[in-house]
């Protein structure tokens, strides 16, 4: 029988634009640079970030339509390379990973991680899988994974509430979001007509066209903007809502000033320049684009939902907060910002979110150490 390994493996169902995907792929670099051996697994090797892994990671394609009929190859590849962790991701492919090491018969240390607030999530999936199969699933499974890491302290209540995991068993390791590619995306040129200097301010956001965004009420939000002063509303990413967000545009006469110009793989400098940038969310986890914002400079308009925004945010000190589902206050922060000298942010609130920090305390639950 093959020994364990000393390898580090981290699984995603893809390795698509969203958060817990970028931030995955951050801590296989971070792995990397610290001289660990990486395989990095998807249930199927699809994504725009796929070019972004570590020349020395090592890519394994399980070839799966769904994260479900990716647990025998799954289950295979822990008895044949018996890794020394298994890191996961998303609450599926948490579940397939617990599965699988139980089905495996091996040692390897399952790391769960959790990345949003499961009871708003909860709240817009099927009635069966609501009250009956997703909590079952998570509450009979997630107590055996070898460690569990919460995004935010948010997150980590929230799935104890829900879970009746006991809190001191999750342990919270913010995001390794500022990364210095970051950074020098940032200061690309940016050849988009609307960030010339002549022209109106521009508010961006950033994140999936999805229910969970909320875009329909930054929207309405931005009309009321634009009542008071010219303006304009750039949403970068894709999704199942864009015909109904694009429905609302035109019946709000917003067409020539509300762009969807649909997923970028730069959006740091669309960031850099923008006058304001605004998350209209629900829910959140840890809004890995409203880290990077601040990093790179902008001013931040949020909602306080659930959760992250509070403690990205400092309780409203390093940008404004607003209740969610509330045009009116949105768009009176929006303005706000938009009549506001940018403030100078202090570079040493964002280091709890560069990787280095991420990357240690991660390392030390690979081990079975706490960390923090």
């Amino acid at each position: 029988m093959k020994s364990q390994s000393d390898r580090i493996a981290l699984f995603l169902p893809l390795l698509v634009g969203a958060g817990a995907e970028r931030v995955i792929l951050n801590l296989a670099h971070g792995f990397v640079s610290k001289g660990h051996k990486v395989d990095f697994i998807l249930g199927r090797a699809e994504g725009p970030f796929l070019d972004q892994l570590p020349e020395e990671a090592r890519l394994v394609d399980l070839k799966a339509s769904r994260v479900l009929t990716s647990l025998p190859a799954l289950v295979r590849y822990l008895r044949t390379e018996r890794p020394k962790a298994l890191i996961s991701a998303l609450d599926h492919a948490n579940i397939a990973a617990l599965w699988a090491k139980r089905l495996a018969g091996v040692q390897t240390r399952v790391i769960i991680t959790l990345h949003n607030t499961v009871s708003e999530k909860m709240k817009t999936t099927p009635l069966f899988s609501r009250r009956k199969l997703f909590p079952f699933l998570i509450r009979r499974f997630f107590p055996g994974a070898d460690a569990i890491v919460a995004v935010s302290n948010g997150v980590a209540g929230d799935y104890a509430e829900v879970t009746g995991i006991p809190l001191e068993k999750i342990q919270v390791i913010y995001n390794p979001v500022i990364t210095s590619e970051v950074l020098e995306k940032a200061a690309e040129i940016l050849e988009h007509p609307w960030f010339n200097s002549e022209e109106p301010p521009v508010i961006l956001s950033v994140g999936r066209l999805s229910e969970q965004k909320n875009y329909a009420k930054l929207i309405e939000a931005f009309s009321l903007v634009r009542e008071k002063q010219a303006a304009r509303l750039m949403i970068l990413g894709e999704g199942e809502l864009r015909p109904d967000l694009e429905k609302l545009i035109s019946e709000l006469n917003l067409d020539e000033d509300v762009a969807l110009p649909g997923f970028v793989i730069n959006p740091y400098k669309y960031m850099s320049k923008a006058a304001v940038f605004a998350l209209s969310s629900k829910w959140e986890g840890l809004p890995t684009v409203l880290i990077e914002a601040l990093a790179v400079g902008a001013a931040v308009v949020s909602t306080n939902c659930r959760s992250g925004p509070e403690e990205i945010l400092m309780g409203g000190a390093l940008g404004k907060l607003v209740p969610v589902d509330d045009a009116r206050q949105l768009a009176e922060a929006i303005v706000e910002c938009l009549d506001s000298e940018k403030g100078m942010l202090d570079d040493g609130l964002m280091k709890r979110y560069e990787p280095e920090w991420a990357v240690n305390d991660y390392l030390k639950v690979v081990e079975g150490e706490c960390c923090g």
